[in-house]
């Protein structure tokens, strides 16, 4: 597999406070690589100098060989790079399939082409079938008509995955796909993603359960303070002394 997404000594500071302190990682293609650590360990700020949100102060962020650092957010998701976010943002009042079809691209949208009715039409009749198959994929096919602010938790999770699919994602960034999800639907969520990877989609799914989401993870990073202390398959990294201290050891006493 080769190598899709890789940082190298990305850093990250906020006045006198390193958020992210030189870290160099890897997210092979077709992979689901989980990035764990304790609150307040540069988790969610990595993703966001990865993908445009924050722009990284030193190192680079290469998405399939080309040096996407500092770029925004718009030309990252454009070569297939796409992310969430903790709190699900879908368009409330549409149902779940327009939230679906509002992420593809379509000729119709184009001032030039949209004279071009039979063009776009057909092009539409396309998107609606690919959202519905998206949808099956996602465990969403029997909430296509229902107004997105009618879902769960767990459901909405999953509609920002299938918008992500919809847009031609070719890696996606899951930032706390099971936070507040209960665990039968944490496992659900998780299994879908896992699944996905069939089609040749890449995740890199940042999450503070680790003890649902090893199971599903290809190779895991840790991080602490912003500063990479531990990476390899998920049984090596969960039982690293050092994850433990920071990690599991700083949950107990909680």
């Amino acid at each position: 597999m080769k190598d899709l997404l890789v940082s190298e000594n990305l850093t990250k500071t906020f006045g006198g406070l390193v958020a992210v302190n030189q870290v160099s990682l890897t997210v092979k293609e077709n992979s689901l690589t989980l990035l764990i650590g304790p609150n307040g360990s540069g988790k969610t700020t990595f993703i966001n100098c990865c993908t445009g949100i924050l722009k990284p102060d030193g190192g680079k962020v290469l998405f399939d060989g080309q040096d996407i650092s500092g770029w925004p957010p718009h030309r990252i998701w454009e070569v297939g790079f796409v992310r969430t976010f903790q709190i699900p943002c879908p368009f409330q009042g549409l149902t779940v399939l327009d939230n679906v079809l509002g992420a593809m691209r379509n000729a119709g949208e184009s001032p030039l082409k949209a004279v071009a009715k039979t063009r776009w039409v057909e092009q539409e009749e396309r998107n609606v079938e690919k959202a519905l198959d998206i949808l099956g994929r996602v465990g969403l096919d029997k909430h296509w008509d229902k107004p997105s602010y009618t879902l769960g938790a767990a459901h909405l999770k999953m509609l920002e995955v299938a918008r992500g699919l919809a847009a031609g994602a070719r890696l996606i960034a899951l930032d706390e796909p099971i936070g507040g999800v209960d665990p039968a639907r944490a496992d659900e969520i998780l299994s879908y993603v896992s699944g996905l990877k069939e089609l040749g989609l890449t995740f890199l799914v940042v999450e503070h359960r680790i003890d649902i989401a090893a199971s599903y993870a290809d190779y895991v990073y840790a991080l602490d303070r912003g500063t990479l202390i531990a990476k390899g398959t998920p049984g090596e990294v969960l039982n690293d002394p050092r994850v433990i201290d920071v990690y599991l050891g700083r949950e107990e006493a909680c």
